[in-house]
């Protein structure tokens, strides 16, 4: 299956998700007609849907029954205080938190996914596939894979955590990358990992796929600890 591009709801999603953000909506502020804002941004109203959906669910707008959608900018997450990762120990205490989150967002995820989701998930898988035949690690599609499977569990908390950490886990996945190149089939190896993950959510097995996951990222640690 060849890796989808971002699709137009994405991109619709990433405007609106920048307007809000600068201020040039401001908070409580009703947004445009749907007909207005599909034809400002040159989607159609199905696609720009989707996109509000999104926002929705990260509590950047409120639809309002027979009022329209408005701006809700105290859905803009202040940062959470994380710094710059410094060494081993922070490296060692962002997989512990990880291993705490991550399975059960999988195990959500087997519940809660929906086509989108699932379409979401195989991109990222497709991109690491590909990767992986061309003997290298792509921590950008690593990091979107495990994103994905947040957005896919339905808690927004989810996908908020692996986002304002994503420096500090793009440090462990760097680390990670580089040990696999010098382990025989270890590409090979950690891509059969993610898939059994997505294997385990397709088919709805919440047990398996916080497993699968809890194993990957106990792997992951291991070898990026041990440099």
């Amino acid at each position: 299956m060849k890796a989808r591009r971002p699709s137009l709801a994405d991109a619709a999603y990433d405007r609106l998700f920048r307007a809000i953000r600068s201020g040039a909506y401001a908070d409580g502020e009703r947004l445009p007609t749907e007909h207005a804002l599909a034809a400002e941004l040159d989607i159609s109203r199905p696609v720009l849907r989707e996109a509000l959906r999104r926002l929705a669910e990260q509590g950047l707008v409120q639809a309002r029954q027979g009022s329209g959608t408005f701006v809700r900018q105290s859905g803009l997450r202040a940062p959470l205080g994380f710094g710059r990762p410094e060494g081993t120990r922070d490296l060692a205490a962002c997989y512990a938190f990880r291993l705490a989150i991550e399975p059960e967002a999988a195990a959500a995820a087997a519940r809660e996914k929906t086509p989108a989701a699932l379409t979401e998930i195989v991109a990222a898988l497709d991109l690491l596939g590909q990767a992986t035949r061309a003997a290298h690690h792509r921590e950008d599609a690593d990091f979107a894979f495990h994103l994905a499977i947040a957005r896919a569990s339905g808690n927004r908390y989810f996908a908020m955590s692996m986002e304002e950490l994503k420096d500090h886990i793009a440090v462990g996945m760097r680390r990670h990358g580089a040990s696999l190149k010098i382990v025989p089939a270890g590409l090979e190896h950690v891509f059969d990992e993610h898939g059994r993950i997505f294997a385990a959510i397709r088919d709805g097995d919440g047990d398996t796929a916080r497993t699968e996951m809890r194993l990957h990222l106990e792997g992951s640690r291991a070898r990026a600890l041990d440099q």
